[in-house]
């Protein structure tokens, strides 16, 4: 928390926030807000890339824009080939057509680099239809943005707001390794300090669509923190937790309190930032927004809700085969159909996903997502070693990463390794509690514990796996083996006939455990007998 860096971030944090992001140039509108592109009102299909490299472009207005400045833009920390800018040049040019005048709108500087040869206007006002949201809202295609107001002191000891203030830099530091929103930095944040704000007015002086609030109160030895994550344009609130734990060292809380905070606000945001089902396509739009309708599909997790995702996300892929989102997401709808047994051909799906999450991962290196769809992909591809490595680089990248541990504790369960999956597991769900597919991490950490020989605890993370989706036949299969396993065969009788009620899945969830680890399909059968005995 140096004051160095702190204050370097918030500075470019507020001229983010006050920056005109909307542009006009003859009958363009560039709206980098909403992420859009129109034409005389009408939507222009632009892939993600070139909508970064035009920005980058009108932003600079006449002035030359060097090569490496436009790849940096449109490819941050990624290693690329200067052709792949030209070629989106080219794309640009011929999506925008000649100028009015005559000449194009991009003109090329030997040697050096493009400018943009328009006229630009800036537009510091939201246009007026449709009505403006914040960014990042539900209703908003563009990257989500979010600030962290200052967690308030309930504590008798005003000698405490050293350590809620930590907390509250703690988060935003966590929150800003998730790269796919925008996090306001600390000074701008810190203006609200003791301050009786809505969310609405916040939203709307920094242009953000999330706020998330907190508190801290100390008694004793321990604290207790409660945050809420509320959506501006409507006030609403999204989701809201509250942490108990023991304060032995006031850094170790602060990073313990900020990891559980960012690790399940993310997969809110993830969710609450994706399109409504309302949204049709009427092919033109963007990749970014069709992967966000995408989005939506997939988090209803349904054999046709993820077949839907699917296609979309193919279509993103063509659209712009340079979107890194558009290639992860790709990767996991393809493990999900695959895992929940709804895939017709799974070696072929499972094929398709690995070689749009190695697209991913090449595309974009330092985003923890892309080595969670490798991860997910592998497990499903009898890779587990590969997955294990995948995931434990998405867990280097963002240590809070709730999905990262999830799937480097699926991976180890893989191959064989029930100590280090439980672990693993564990960690994953205390990040990310109210996941809805969390019925899937529950089931393997019930089978962790119950093949390292705890029943006890196989059959409490079983019970957790049934409340979420007890009409998924795997669960009740799992709950039966438990119920052997501790001795309760009445209750074991009676999960192996609600299981044997359930209709079959084409798939197996739990196909490369059972490859892998013959001798664990053997115990699982071995306890299923006995619920016939």
């Amino acid at each position: 928390m140096g004051g160095r860096k702190v204050l370097k971030s918030s500075k470019e944090a507020v001229a983010e926030s006050v920056a005109p992001q909307r542009f006009e140039f003859g009958a363009f509108i560039l709206d980098m807000q909403c992420g859009t592109l129109t034409c005389e009102g009408r939507r222009v299909a632009i892939g993600y890339k070139g909508l970064l490299l035009l920005h980058a472009l009108v932003r600079a207005s006449t002035q030359v824009v060097s090569k490496s400045a436009l790849m940096e833009a449109a490819w941050p920390a990624a290693i690329v080939e200067e052709s792949n800018l030209s070629v989106q040049i080219a794309a640009l040019r011929k999506m925008l057509g000649p100028q009015p005048e005559g000449p194009h709108w991009i003109a090329t500087v030997p040697r050096t680099g493009y400018r943009f040869a328009g006229r630009v206007k800036s537009l510091h006002s939201a246009a007026p239809d449709p009505p403006a949201a914040s960014p990042g809202s539900p209703v908003n295609s563009g990257r989500p943005s979010i600030v962290v107001l200052p967690f308030a002191n309930l504590s008798n000891d005003k000698q405490q707001a050293y350590l809620v203030d930590g907390i509250t830099e703690d988060v935003i530091t966590a929150l800003t390794r998730f790269r796919w929103f925008r996090v306001i930095g600390r000074n701008s944040s810190f203006v609200y300090r003791n301050k009786s704000v809505s969310a609405k007015q916040v939203g709307q002086e920094l242009g953000v669509g999330y706020v998330l609030e907190g508190s801290v109160r100390r008694s004793g030895g321990r604290l207790r923190v409660s945050t809420q994550l509320v959506e501006t344009t409507s006030a609403s609130e999204l989701w809201a937790e509250r942490y108990d734990v023991e304060m032995k060292e006031a850094f170790s809380v602060q990073d313990a309190i900020a990891e559980r905070i960012a690790g399940a606000i993310e997969p809110e945001l993830l969710k609450t930032a994706s399109l409504p089902a309302a949204a049709r396509h009427t092919g033109n739009m963007t990749a970014w927004e069709i992967v966000r309708q995408g989005t939506w599909h997939f988090h209803h997790v349904g054999q046709q809700t993820h077949l839907v995702a699917r296609e979309l996300f193919r279509e993103a892929c063509r659209l712009d085969p340079e979107l890194a989102e558009a290639h992860l997401w790709l990767g996991r709808v393809s493990a999900g159909i695959v895992a929940y047994g709804w895939s017709e051909h799974p070696p072929e799906d499972i094929r398709e996903g690995l070689d749009a999450a190695l697209a991913a991962v090449r595309l974009d290196e330092k985003n923890p997502y892309t080595h969670y769809a490798l991860a997910i992909c592998s497990a499903y591809a009898n890779a587990p070693e590969q997955a294990i490595f995948a995931a434990e680089r998405a867990i280097e990248i963002s240590p809070s990463f709730a999905l990262g541990h999830l799937v480097l504790g699926m991976a180890e369960l893989f191959r064989g390794s029930a100590p280090s999956a439980i672990a693993s597991l564990e960690h994953g769900l205390m990040l990310n509690a109210n996941d809805p597919q969390n019925f899937v991490w529950l089931n393997f950490l019930a089978l962790a514990h119950l093949f390292a020989g705890d029943g006890t605890n196989a059959l409490a993370a079983a019970v957790r796996a049934r409340k979420v989706r007890p009409a998924w036949r795997p669960v009740q299969e799992t709950l039966a083996c438990c119920y052997v396993a501790v001795g309760r065969l009445a209750e074991a009788r009676s999960s192996h006939e609600l299981m044997s009620e359930m209709e079959n899945p084409p798939g197996d969830t739990l196909e490369p455990l059972r490859r892998l680890n013959p001798h664990w399909q053997e115990r699982l059968a071995e306890l299923l007998g006995q619920t016939q005995a």
